[in-house]
């Protein structure tokens, strides 16, 4: 059996996220699915897996239903397969972030760098002008990343504060562009950014993940294949399934 599974966030107000998980957590168990959802006050980030009609009638609910009134319309969603459930369990989980930086100075629901198209990334990194930096923790970045690309040598994105402090200066480096596997870390970073006077910083929209679903093989910028927190490991181009073992910090 092939399984579909959807990885998705929003940076959006949910003040009553609390109120939300058992709901969520029915709604989720009632459609079978497993893998694990994070809300916050911030938004909701999750990646869960299941058969097909069931993971198209989780996106209706998260974007349309009744449950989040509306306030997930721009959801960033994602599709993938996999031979065999990545997941163990089903795990709705309270958090202060949904993705965790550490500080209010980032704050995406108020402001955000500028999103790239996948089909727009290459032009922009082959730019000599260009800064790209992989927000991603360094086992990440040591399985696969972008040509050219600084890595930050993290072990968790928590430190990405200290990296900037120390390697980035809004005067010498004007024009940054930052890329993450499904775009939420760029969101929470980028915003960080502006807040800290960086006035032209750029993201990957949808991550490395939509970057590999639709750029062709013989076009792409990427190296190596893209880590994911599950059982499958590893994704490369196309999002095919690759199967390594590999130990996560996270």
């Amino acid at each position: 059996m092939t399984y579909r599974v959807a990885a998705f966030y929003q940076f959006a107000p949910l003040p009553d996220f609390r109120e939300l998980r058992e709901p969520l957590r029915a709604l989720c168990a009632g459609l079978k699915l497993k893998g694990s959802v994070l809300l916050a006050h911030e938004g909701i980030n999750g990646t869960l897996a299941g058969e097909a009609g069931a993971i198209g009638e989780l996106a209706g609910e998260l974007r349309d239903g009744a449950l989040f009134g509306g306030r997930l319309d721009n959801l960033e969603l994602k599709f993938s397969q996999a031979q065999a459930m990545p997941f163990q369990r089903l795990k709705i989980r309270l958090k202060k972030e949904i993705v965790t930086l550490g500080t209010t100075e980032a704050d995406p629901t108020r402001q955000v760098g500028i999103y790239v198209d996948p089909v727009d990334w290459n032009e922009l990194i082959a730019a000599p002008d260009t800064l790209l930096i992989d927000t991603r923790n360094a086992f990440e970045v040591a399985l696969g990343t972008f040509a050219g690309a600084v890595d930050p040598g993290i072990r968790s994105f928590g430190q990405f504060k200290e990296f900037a402090a120390r390697h980035l200066d809004p005067a010498k480096h004007r024009r940054i562009a930052m890329f993450c596997t499904g775009g939420i870390r760029c969101e929470k970073a980028s915003s960080y950014l502006l807040s800290r006077g960086f006035t032209e910083v750029y993201h990957l929209k949808g991550g490395i993940l939509k970057y590999l679903e639709g750029v062709p093989e013989a076009d792409s910028r990427w190296r190596g294949e893209c880590f994911v927190f599950d059982e499958r490991v590893s994704l490369g181009q196309g999002l095919r399934e690759r199967q390594e073992e590999q130990q996560s910090d996270e």
